[in-house]
């Protein structure tokens, strides 16, 4: 997995541990789970796109 891809990882499943608290916290926002979940089809569709090139 190439740095950028990692990265996008890594702030993916961050973003998730934000979003979750915030939720459990202040109660559920529907834009931030809206915007998590773009944001983990990007991450995926980077990851897909870096394993093909590498195939």
């Amino acid at each position: 997995m190439p740095g950028s891809a990692k990265t996008m990882a890594v702030l993916t499943v961050g973003g998730l541990v934000l979003v979750t608290a915030y939720t459990v916290a202040l109660g559920g926002s529907g834009w931030l789970w809206f915007a998590w979940v773009v944001l983990g089809l990007v991450t995926l569709g980077v990851l897909t796109t870096n394993n093909t090139h590498r195939a």
